[in-house]
């Protein structure tokens, strides 16, 4: 089994963060988004893995190659953004032989027993139902739970069973027309050729697909879910960082996750704050927020934040003389 991994997004939601950071590169919990995908993978005993790269994919790249050198890559170029079924196609020539792939969106996480999706018979689907199907592949469903159509973002949606970006293909050949024949043919919705539209087609040459429900989705792809993963999986086993070392007159307010050599002096730190590694906290107050690594964050007070790496911020300390019966409001 090969795992294909579509990485060469721009990340545009999160802008300005990720002008200079690839999205799936961005920590949660103190871990890239990217290695929660791919240790998932590795748990189920895939070695081979092929990631599609656009923006910023140089750094992707290096990451892969330096954190996981034990893995067998492939990374392919995709240099003008067509969709998701581009994409995959662009690499078709590092997948065609396998029996079976599977396809992981590499911006965000799942949870999920993906045991069910090795072990399926068939093709199939992670779905979760969602309030707003709108921004998603859509899945309809008959009342026996046969799928009957894949619809990319619907306008007005007969379904709110959403696609999350995870995938099991046992028909590859078949896949790789499906790709193929919606781009010789110019089939496309909403001027690219996504995944659904390839899956869709698969669906009316007969291929039987099936739907697996996923537990927990974070698509992070916006900076409240972003932050709302990060204080989530901080809460859970294994992340937090448990025994800090001790920092010069600061209070750490558990659960964070503090990187490597930081520096933190007359600050408070947490609840669910990822703090990166070498980075400078000096009187500061942060909570519910990611800091990159060699960041440097001082005399102010920061809360629901994302600051990316080698940023610098701080200035916001004041000092007052207030009279009686005075309010004072600086919008936090």
């Amino acid at each position: 089994m090969k795992a294909i991994i579509p990485v060469a997004g721009a990340g545009m939601r999160l802008r300005p963060l990720t002008y200079t950071q690839p999205k799936p590169l961005i920590p949660v919990a103190g871990k890239p988004i990217l290695s929660f995908i791919v240790d998932q993978l590795i748990d189920l005993g895939v070695t081979d893995f092929v990631f599609i790269i656009g923006y910023l994919g140089e750094k992707i790249r290096e990451y892969i190659e330096r954190v996981y050198p034990q893995l067998n890559t492939k990374f392919v170029n995709q240099e003008e953004r067509m969709g998701s079924a581009h994409a995959i196609w662009l690499a078709r020539d590092h997948y065609a032989d396998a029996d079976e792939i599977i396809i992981f969106f590499g911006d965000a996480i799942i949870d999920a027993d993906l045991i069910e999706f090795v072990k399926s018979t068939t093709s199939c689907i992670g779905v979760k139902t969602v309030e707003d199907p709108r921004q998603f592949g859509v899945v309809e469903q008959d009342r026996e739970g046969n799928i009957r159509g894949l619809i990319e973002k619907p306008t007005i949606p007969k379904s709110n069973l959403a696609m999350v970006g995870c995938y099991k293909i046992r028909e590859v050949q078949t896949f790789i027309e499906a790709c193929a024949h919606n781009l010789e043919h110019n089939i496309r919705s909403i001027g690219e050729y996504p995944l659904t539209d390839a899956l869709a087609r698969m669906l009316e040459w007969g291929v039987e697909l099936r739907t697996i429900r996923v537990d927990n989705w974070f698509d992070c792809g916006r900076r409240e879910v972003l932050l709302q993963t990060n204080a989530i999986f901080l809460d859970r086993p294994g992340f937090a960082t448990d025994d800090p070392p001790p920092y010069d007159n600061a209070i750490i307010i558990h659960p964070v996750h503090i990187g490597a050599d930081c520096d933190i002096s007359n600050s408070i730190v947490g609840p669910h704050v990822t703090v990166g590694a070498n980075t400078k906290l000096i009187n500061a107050i942060v909570s519910d927020s990611i800091i990159g690594d060699y960041a440097r964050i001082y005399d102010i007070v920061l809360r629901k934040s994302v600051v990316g790496n080698d940023a610098s911020i701080g200035g916001m300390r004041h000092s007052l003389n207030i009279g009686d019966n005075t309010e004072i409001d600086f919008g936090g």
